[in-house]
């Protein structure tokens, strides 16, 4: 097994050599590819230093089994014919081809058999909110079908890469020290303020985010749900948390919902309000699966429910799952 990493020295690129080595990922060898800014550079893995190479449009993905990409849209689509051209299976982490049809996009605990039809060779990894939203719906889809969704998200600075969580502990100096605040990475201070935008606004008032999250779980869970997203960036590191609403068909009881959520694949249920347990990010930041909380039936809604949950983006919201997809491929015998 011989795999590659495009794009290792972003957040995601970094995250994806923890994951591999925290999982013992099945390989014989790994091969780093980055931009000329960081070509040249070295990344130890398993006690090995491995340079990394620049990528470009030759014969380098030869022999490739599995290619994790993670370096931008634009990138991966330049390069996904050569990536792909020796058979090398791309699950790429970018929104280049979340949406097109022959590509399928994937969370293992929700539609794995989906990876397995890729006539492209590209395996799509979803949008961090989406990810650890419907590995939460799954369980409710299992009780009643799902009819609406209303979620508003709390974004860690960390979705939008390791240069805006360096901005934000430099804002909070700056913010304590008396100085002035430098902003770059947001469209305005991040430290001690929420920011009710995550990417650009489209021409329905909402964002790019709040579209992924309408269509991707559309297309995840092969459903007509309805999704209605508002994303908000808060002053957290890292993991992202999502308040979510539900409209089932037939009501479901606060304990039926527990019982799913504790037995589905991928989530761990924290609720116990009398105790004040709760999932928080501060302490779900770096861990594997999506934590779910706050269960109440909808005070206005006889087939409504709501939750909170919250998930490392950069993990499960990114590397993890993309690896996952990696596993279950060679579980299947499907490479």
């Amino acid at each position: 097994m011989k795999v590659a990493i495009v794009g290792v020295s972003g957040a995601v690129g970094q995250e994806f050599l923890r994951v591999l080595d925290e999982r013992n990922f099945p390989m014989d060898e790994l091969v780093l590819f980055g931009s000329k800014r960081s070509a040249g550079s070295k990344y130890t893995f398993r006690g090995k230093e491995i340079e990394v190479k620049l990528l470009q449009h030759n014969d380098d993905f030869k022999g490739i089994d599995i290619a994790f990409t993670s370096a931008g849209g634009g990138t991966s689509l330049e390069f996904a014919d050569t990536i792909t051209k020796y058979g090398a299976v791309m699950i790429d982490n970018s929104s280049a081809f979340r949406m097109e049809k022959d590509v399928p996009l994937v969370v293992p605990e929700v539609n794995p058999k989906d990876a397995k039809d890729r006539p492209r060779g590209i395996i799509a990894n979803p949008n961090c909110t989406t990810i650890q939203m419907v590995v939460a719906l799954k369980a409710i889809e299992g009780l009643s079908h799902i009819k609406k969704v209303h979620v508003s998200t709390y974004q860690a600075a960390s979705g939008a890469g390791a240069a805006a969580m360096d901005e934000l502990y430099e804002q909070y100096r700056q913010v304590l020290a008396g100085e002035k605040v430098t902003v770059n990475k947001f469209a305005y201070q991040l430290a001690f303020n929420l920011i009710p935008q995550v990417d650009v606004f489209t021409d329905n008032g909402y964002t790019k985010e709040e579209m992924k999250m309408y269509n991707e779980t559309r297309k995840i869970m092969h459903s007509d749900i309805a999704v209605s997203a508002t994303c908000v960036r808060v002053p957290s590191l890292r993991a992202h948390s999502e308040s979510i609403w539900i409209e089932t068909e037939h009501p479901i009881s606060v304990e039926e919902a527990r019982k799913a959520f504790s037995t589905c694949e991928g989530l761990v249920l924290q609720d116990n309000p009398a105790k004040k347990e709760y999932p928080m990010p501060l302490f779900i930041a770096g861990k594997d699966p999506v934590y779910v909380g706050r269960i109440r039936k909808d005070l206005t809604n006889e087939n409504g429910l709501t939750f909170w949950v919250v998930g490392d983006q950069i993990k499960k919201g990114a590397a993890l799952n993309a690896v996952q997809i990696a596993e279950y491929l060679i579980r299947e015998k499907n490479l």
